[in-house]
């Protein structure tokens, strides 16, 4: 078992949930394989180099390993190697996502009586 389809892998290796979800995301041109876009049955043999989009994380992996069945997580770590400025660029945005969202507080509850007429004045303001 040398090569396996595109989706199938994607699949195992733990980037989509679902095989149907893989295969929307080829499809879709979230995947390249090679720097082109590819079909789901394409196969994919030990060596190939990826680039997954997914959501608004990027992965520039290469293949290491084949498999056709989903295993832990751990497995499925195996089966690729992610190149290093994949990582840093991927750690480097959800850093700037987290300082992004430090300053914020969200509401411990509902507001109050008093809470709900000082928000309908501020927005009675902005109509002057």
């Amino acid at each position: 078992m040398d090569t396996t389809r595109l989706d199938i892998w994607l699949w195992a290796a733990r980037f989509y949930r679902t095989r149907s979800l893989a295969k929307q995301a080829v499809e879709g041109g979230k995947v390249d394989v090679g720097g082109q876009r590819a079909k789901a049955s394409r196969s994919v043999r030990a060596g190939d180099a990826l680039r997954i989009v997914r959501g608004e994380e990027i992965f520039e992996v290469e293949v290491v390993a084949i498999g056709e069945q989903r295993g832990p997580a751990t497995v499925a770590r195996t089966m690729y190697a992610e190149s290093e400025t994949s990582r840093a660029a991927r750690e480097a945005r959800l850093a700037d996502l987290r300082a992004a969202r430090a300053g914020y507080q969200p509401p411990q509850g509902k507001p109050d009586k008093r809470a709900r007429r000082l928000i309908r004045t501020l927005g009675d303001i902005d109509a002057f």
